[in-house]
Formats: structure tokens, sequence, C-alpha cells
């Protein structure tokens, strides 16, 4: 296993190296200066995710499908995740983290959009769509979104199930002496129960949890920050230090290089808020929507909830926690979120409780992502295997080594993040037009013609 975590490690280096950076930073950068900055419209985004768009087609509402989007993304990422970056690449990794979301708004509009402009109704009246079906309609690049696919779905057994299992399962056993093998079984009955019933009761599930869980969070974050107070500028201040000069890092952080903080801090930050990947854009083609600017919109505001808000204050938390408590473990990203959390009171429950229903939301939510891609690599004979196999890899995901678990999405995101880059890029002018015509003209109640 050490052998092949060491081969993954070494393909990571390579696929998260300055080219991915640039392409991902780039993108971002881009298609924020070419839609004029979507992130201006942020809070009309809010406002259109709460409303509902009867008559529209689609299969489940705009908040449905956004709750379902977040779902997929507020998990391990928001915890663990910015933990590990903070482990590995020092506190600075948090500010790119957090920046990756801010321009990422405008990549997830731009997916959102695509999204509803080349989705497709199957002879039953369902909603397919997603980077997929950009890329062959769009591109008539076929054998791109056949490779988007497959990396998909071969993602969403890492990302979205082995990774989440893996963090409650651990957590579960270092809090409460639950053997991992008990939680995976417990948690594979669950998944089990839900995604049975298809994107209908996928998005009625999340619609309930994610509102909830949000709230807890943050909240209980806050308290923390709040008993932390005297801390919090201190901890920004070294968070923007070590973001430029990570060797700036006193006590338990790690010092290292600057691409290092930043190659963290970035692919921690696309595994939290998945904006240029590709996976939410699966679940906005099924939103009932009068026309793609709409969901763009509706879809952008999952990137600001996911990393600007919450990656944020948990960054915050761990960063602020580690210098009131200097004797905090910082060799792994696992151990450090939980030191940082237990150091408050009540903070170790509101650490458990958070992972285990955000990292539980995540296997919903990437459940159908994967199975959306398989069917488009194979058609709906493969729904039912897929949904067999998702639920045995939960219970995988649950006893292995957490290490290669986490290399193996890193790399699958970055896979998944190519071809999808690619095609928002190749499609900027259809975004323009798109944006022109709907947004920037006041047209957004307008109904697409088909």
């Amino acid at each position: 296993m050490e052998v092949i975590n060491d081969i993954i490690s070494s393909i990571n280096g390579v696929l998260w190296g300055w080219p991915m950076i640039i392409l991902l930073l780039g993108t971002h950068i881009y298609l924020t200066i070419i839609l004029r900055f979507p992130q201006r419209k942020i809070f009309k985004a809010i406002k259109l995710s709460v409303t509902k768009d009867p008559g529209s087609e689609g299969d489940v509402s705009q908040f449905g499908a956004l709750a379902t989007a977040l779902a997929a993304t507020i998990g391990t990422g928001n915890i663990v995740g910015v933990g590990t970056a903070i482990a590995l690449g020092g506190p600075g990794a948090v500010f790119w983290c957090w920046l990756t979301g801010v321009f990422g708004i405008s990549t997830k509009y731009a997916e959102g959009l695509l999204a509803i402009k080349y989705r497709v109704k199957t002879s039953n009246g369902k909603m397919l769509g997603g980077p997929m079906y950009a890329l062959e309609r769009g591109l008539g690049w076929k054998w791109m979104g056949v490779l988007f696919a497959l990396f998909c779905a071969l993602a969403s057994f890492g990302i979205g199930c082995t990774v989440q299992a893996n963090a409650i399962s651990t957590l579960s056993f270092e809090s409460y002496q639950i053997p991992t093998y008990v939680m995976g079984a417990i948690i594979c009955l669950l998944t089990a129960l839900v995604i049975i019933g298809g994107v209908h009761s996928i998005a009625r599930v999340c619609g309930a949890l994610v509102p909830f869980m949000a709230v807890f969070y943050i909240v209980g974050c806050f308290y923390i920050m709040f008993i932390n107070s005297a801390y919090l500028l201190p901890a920004l201040k070294l968070i923007m230090e070590c973001a430029f000069n990570p060797s700036a890092a006193g006590g338990g952080f790690v010092g290292g290089t600057f691409m290092i903080a930043c190659r963290y801090g970035i692919s921690r930050g696309l595994f939290s808020n998945e904006s240029g990947m590709g996976s939410a854009p699966i679940v906005a083609a099924a939103a009932q929507t009068r026309n793609p600017v709409r969901q763009a919109l509706v879809s952008s505001s999952g990137t600001f909830w996911d990393t600007v808000v919450i990656c944020a204050i948990t960054g915050l938390v761990i960063v602020s926690s580690s210098l009131a408590h200097p004797d905090i473990n910082f060799t792994d990203g696992a151990i450090l979120t939980k030191s940082a959390f237990s150091k408050i009171p009540m903070g170790a429950l509101l650490l458990n409780i958070g992972q285990f229903t955000f990292a539980f939301s995540t296997i919903l939510g990437w459940s159908y992502y994967g199975e959306r891609a398989v069917e488009y690599l194979g058609g709906k004979r493969f729904n039912l295997p897929y949904r067999i196999l998702y639920i045995i890899a939960v219970f995988a995901g649950s006893i292995i080594s957490l290490n290669i678990v986490w290399n193996m999405a890193d790399c699958f995101n970055a896979l998944m993040a190519i071809p999808n880059l690619l095609s928002l890029l190749f499609l900027s002018k259809i975004l323009i037009s798109e944006t022109r015509k709907y947004l920037w003209e006041g047209n957004l109640d307008g109904v697409m013609e088909d």
C-alpha cells in the first residue's frame, strides 16, 4: 500500500503542478473578467435559489438542485480538507483555498449555464446534462465527453464516497471507539435507503439536511471564534503572511515553499467547492428553470456558501485554536482538525456532528453524479450495478488508509477538471452571448427557446 500511495502521490505532484494551478486559477480569473464579475450578483443568486420557477422543465426545483450540489460539495473538504491543507501547506493555504472560492464563483456560474444550455431530455422526460454533454453537443468532442464521464465515475468512488466514509469512521472510532467496520455498515445502510429512490429522493433528503447542517456548523464555528477572539486577528495576519511567505509560520505549523502552500490551498479549494471540476453541473441540468442564466446564478451561490463562508471560518477556527494551544498535533490534517476543535468546550461534538452530516450528504450527492456519468457511458442498464458498487465502496472506504484515499481523490479531481475547464474556455463565446441576452440586457425572466 505504501508503494501504491507513493506512486499516486508522484502522479499528483505532476497533475497539481504549475500547469494545473495556472489552468484552474487562470480559468477562474478569465471567466470573471469576460463575464463582468458575476460575483456582483451573488445576493441576486441567493434570492433566486429559494425562488420557485413554476412551469419550467426539469426534474427538481432550483433549490433542490442547489441543495444536492451543496450536499456533494459541503463535505470532508470543508473540515478535514482544510485541516489537511494547513498541515501540509501551512496557514497560508487557507488564503489560497478562499481565493479559489472567490474567483470560482464565476466558473461555477459558467458550468451551470452550459449545463442548461446543452442538456437533453430522455424519452421518459428526464433531464440529463453536464460537461460531457457540453463537450459533445457544444464542441463536437464526443471522445472528450467520454473521458470526462469516465473520470467522473471513478472520482465518485474517491472524493464522493471513500474519502467521506473514511472521515466518518475515523472520527467515530477516535471519539467514541466505534469500530470502523460497524460505522461502515451503518453508513452503507443509510446510503442505500436514500439513493435507491434516485434524484427525487436524494434532492428531498439533501433539501432537508443541508440547511440544518450548514446553520448548525456556522453557528458553532462562530461560538468557537468568540472563545478564541483574542487570537482571531493574529490568525488572520499569520494566514496572509504565510500565503506568500510560508516560512513565516511559527510554532508547530509547517514552513515550506510558496508552491506548496499554493498547491495545497488550491487543490483543497477545488476539492471543497468543485468549481472547475464539472460535477455540480450534472445536477444543475436537472433543475426546473426558464433559462440558463437563472440556474447559472443559482449554481454560483453554492461556491459562495461552500468556500467563501464555510471553508474560511473553518480555517480561522483551526489556525486560531492552534495559536491558542501550541501543543496541538500538526502532523496530520484529520488529527489537526480534531485537536483544534476539541480544545474548545462542545467543540468535539460540533466537529463530529458536522463531519457526519457533511460527509454523509456528500456521499448522497456524488452517487447521483457518478450514476449520470455511468449512464452517459453505457446507458440506464448500468444504473443499478453502479449503485450496488457505490454502496460497497462506502464500506471499503470506512476501513482503508486515509492517505491513499486523499491522494486518489486529488488525482481524479485533476483528471475531471482538465476536460471541463477546456469546455468552458472553448465555449466562452456562448457564455458571453447567453449572459448578455438574459442578464446584461435585463431579460432574466425570459424563457429559453427550444
